[in-house]
């Protein structure tokens, strides 16, 4: 699979669409004032949502980021939005890097893009850096996980420009009907698990509070911690799920989807292997990240099982799209084949944090 290419008639003759075009992107970029010559380019995650690259060339270093290659849903993968967001906060009290450069013209890349300056940094997902593998610096990377989202939730949207980014009133009941409906189109199965879990929400939603910025898949292992001791969380990632809403939504996602000190991968919670480094000693516990939140954003958390019962039964219904694909062949996964199991055990998960298990 040819991910890049130099120019557009490169690009052309290929049966599946390139990522990047060297040529056009480089003459983009020299009309940002972005560098100069050649572009160098590889990719940045896993590449399952939206697309980054880190760009090279002469006089700097550079993030770019877009969607993956058509088809898409309607309204899904839309970079442009997400620069929206980026940029409006760039002023205020929020890790985010600053973006240089917002392309909607198709015939730069083969899609919108936008590029942002590049953090210093490391990922933590599976491994620590050395200098942050102490107890008393693991401890101090969640205690800044909490932190900054507390900043996320505490920005005057409004002043920042981003009226209608958003719908601010109405969230929870759309966020349960939405999924209603997907899991609708994405069973495969009877699970009826979902089903109670369905009724459950809409029997125990809580009533919001005010409306914040709400970051939609709010884990560590979409932020950056700053080289070095000590811990210090300096950038946050992958905005694409952003909208205007309930901010303890991303609270019940951030702790359904933590493991424990002392739990095994996966086995208390079955989303926690996008956590699995927090089982290590000096991570704190679920309650002790929630009592932090509860205290630095003065929000209460009676609800919280709520919320992470959402974020748990969102999960399943979205992985049952992902297991419809395995079996129409459209994907080979490995991971994916785990979800026969995987789904149902989801959704009784959701359940067991309604009913306080």
């Amino acid at each position: 699979m040819t991910a890049i290419v130099d120019t557009p008639e490169e690009a052309a003759a290929l049966e599946l669409a390139p990522l990047l075009v060297r040529r056009p992107l480089e003459a983009y970029l020299d009309g940002c004032g972005l560098g100069s010559g050649p572009i160098e380019a590889e990719p940045l995650g896993d590449g399952h949502s939206n697309i980054t690259y880190l760009i090279r060339r002469e006089g700097g270093e550079w993030v770019l980021r877009r969607p993956p290659r058509p088809p898409l849903p309607p309204s899904a993968h839309d970079v442009l939005r997400e620069a929206r967001l980026l940029s409006a906060v760039e002023d205020a009290d929020v890790r985010t890097p600053p973006v240089l450069a917002t392309c909607d013209d198709e015939s730069v890349i083969g899609a919108p893009f936008y590029v942002m300056e590049k953090i210093e940094g490391d990922v933590v997902v599976t491994d620590i850096p050395a200098a942050l593998d102490t107890p008393a610096e693991r401890a101090r990377m969640a205690e800044e996980l909490i932190d900054a989202l507390v900043e996320i939730h505490a920005v005057d949207w409004q002043a920042s420009g981003l009226e209608g980014y958003g719908k601010p009133s109405g969230y929870l009941e759309r966020q349960v009907r939405r999924f209603s409906g997907l899991w609708e189109h994405n069973k495969t199965r009877e699970v009826p698990e979902i089903d109670e879990g369905t009724a459950w929400l809409a029997a125990n939603m809580p009533e919001s509070g005010p409306a914040t910025i709400v970051h939609g898949d709010y884990r560590l292992g979409n932020t950056m911690m700053g080289p070095g001791a000590p811990a210090r969380l300096v950038s946050i990632f992958d905005w694409e799920l952003a909208t205007i809403g309930d901010p303890l939504a991303d609270v019940g996602y951030l702790t359904a989807t933590y493991a424990e000190p002392g739990e095994a991968d996966g086995e208390t919670t079955p989303m926690s292997a996008l956590n699995a480094v927090t089982t290590r000693e000096g991570f704190p516990s679920r309650a002790e990240l929630i009592a932090r939140y509860e205290e630095r954003s003065g929000r209460s958390m009676s609800a919280v099982n709520w919320y992470q019962t959402l974020a748990m039964w969102k999960s399943a219904v979205f992985l049952e799209g992902s297991y419809k694909r395995l079996l129409a062949g459209t994907t080979d996964d490995p991971f994916f084949k785990m979800l026969d199991e995987g789904v149902p055990a989801l959704a009784r998960h959701a359940l067991a944090i309604a009913h306080g298990e």
